[in-house]
């Protein structure tokens, strides 16, 4: 191992968390899990596979990512999520480079996303690059709640690859975009004062769909690609749709929790 801190965030993770301790632990000398208050055995396995963990409620993405920083003991951090795995060749690299003497402060990733166990390579979900490690003294998550992303100043991008177990199925990537994406997406816009009108939800699912079914490659992607596709334009629909309703129905805007977003 390496002096390198594996940083995890967490929420219910009780299912992922001993696999990407585990996985963290080929490269890191140490891990830390900071964990948005589960009401599983999230935090006692992390305990028990070695990792240190913190309790923080849940501030957003790139907030909450940037709460481990207080506690790590090494300059180079390694963060990823409890659905996401070191590949061979990542281990590779991290065990072969000397991060004491490069000259970069990070370095970008690619992510394998899958839905199942297909590996999906249209709409941009490959090579999907991410800073996922880098000094923390010099580069960090974007302290923004929602798509945070780590800067790519003074970075590189190698070949090598984190898996991301994206989705269970196709029932999950239809489910998740409507119960928590879209939603979130939604309260985020309302609360920013955002107007539609009746058109919009149509329009905008529309341009979704088009933007990454025939411009993003979802067209060469099979039926994968033609789904995926139409999970994003679901999503972008109902973010929009909830607005509008929110602006035409009193009641249905009263029993909404606007101040519960994260």
């Amino acid at each position: 191992m390496k002096p390198i801190s594996g940083i995890i965030t967490t929420l219910n993770e009780e299912k992922n968390i001993a696999a990407v301790i585990h996985s963290l632990q080929q490269v890191c000398d140490e891990v830390i899990v900071v964990d948005s208050n589960s009401k599983d055995r999230t935090r006692e396995i992390a305990e028990q596979e070695g990792a240190k963990v913190y309790v923080q409620p849940y501030l957003g993405d790139g907030i909450q990512k940037n709460v481990a920083l207080k506690y790590v003991k090494n300059e180079w951090v390694i963060s990823i999520d409890a659905d996401e795995r070191l590949t061979p060749d990542l281990v590779k690299f991290l065990e072969e480079t000397d991060l004491e003497k490069t000259p970069y402060d990070g370095f970008a990733i690619r992510r394998r996303n899958l839905v199942g166990s297909r590996w999906i390579k249209v709409c941009g979900w490959y090579p999907d690059y991410l800073v996922r490690i880098y000094r923390h003294s010099k580069l960090r998550f974007a302290d923004v709640k929602q798509h945070a992303r780590v800067p790519l100043t003074n970075t590189l991008r190698i070949k090598a690859d984190l898996i991301h177990y994206r989705y269970k199925n196709i029932g999950d990537l239809f489910a998740k975009p409507e119960r928590n994406y879209s939603s979130r997406g939604a309260k985020i816009l309302y609360l920013k004062g955002k107007k539609v009108n009746a058109f919009s939800p149509v329009l905008h699912g529309t341009v979704a769909f088009i933007s990454n079914y025939f411009f993003r490659g979802g067209i060469l992607g099979g039926i994968d690609g033609l789904t995926l596709s139409l999970a994003v334009a679901n999503n972008s629909y109902l973010k929009y749709a909830k607005i509008l309703e929110w602006q035409r129905d009193q009641q249905v805007r009263e029993q909404e929790d606007f101040t519960n977003v994260w």
